[in-house]
């Protein structure tokens, strides 16, 4: 019972939805998230960005906050749990069902 266990044997990884809306009463499950020890990865599909062209967005990191622009303006921003690393931070944006874009992020902790 007293001997140490491998980590190398084990891969503990956690999901979960959040809302992306300020409003307390409404869970859109807009955000996706799922964690492992290496790294995040969120899949945000957005309502307020219903409309936008996937193509337009961007992602702007830093390392405890994201924010998504549209033709360049913020519209869109969060305050992360923990702290990334800007370097290996990466997003895609791809046209939604409903006419919601979907952005992926890759976040490395």
């Amino acid at each position: 019972l007293e001997k140490k266990i491998p980590t190398h044997n084990f891969s503990l990884e956690s999901s979960g939805y959040q809302s992306t809306s300020r409003l307390p009463d409404v869970d859109d499950e807009g955000c996706y998230w799922v964690e492992n020890p290496e790294d995040i990865d969120v899949t945000l599909r957005i309502p307020g960005l219903r409309g936008q062209p996937a193509e337009a967005l961007n992602v702007l990191f830093s390392t405890t906050t994201t924010s998504i622009t549209a033709f360049g303006r913020i519209v869109w921003s969060t305050i992360q749990m923990g702290i990334s690393d800007t370097d290996d931070c990466s997003f895609l944006s791809l046209d939604g069902e409903d006419g919601i874009p979907i952005v992926g992020e890759d976040s490395i902790l």
